[in-house]
């Protein structure tokens, strides 16, 4: 186990921002997939018109979608947390 901490050079003491960049894209690729997601059912309330009943509902789907996605995006960051504390 290396005593280096994550995102640090340990040659120059500078941020890596290669690693940054590397951690940085899976990152926002699963907050874009889950608010892609969450996008679909809110246009399809949109586009629900004058039903109150159905756009509530879609509404109520858009939010689940947009809170399971938060719940995984923050599952991802403690879990990769630990895997750079572990190295």
């Amino acid at each position: 186990m290396s005593s280096d901490p994550p995102f640090i050079d340990p040659v120059t003491g500078e941020l890596d921002t290669s690693q940054i960049r590397a951690e940085a894209f899976p990152l926002a690729g699963l907050v874009v997939l889950f608010g892609a997601l969450a996008l679909l059912p809110f246009v399809l309330g949109l586009l629900a018109g004058g039903s109150y009943i159905l756009g509530a509902f879609f509404t109520v789907v858009g939010q689940f979608v947009l809170a399971v996605g938060a719940g995984i995006v923050l599952m991802y960051v403690i879990a990769r947390g630990i895997q750079l504390a572990d190295r």
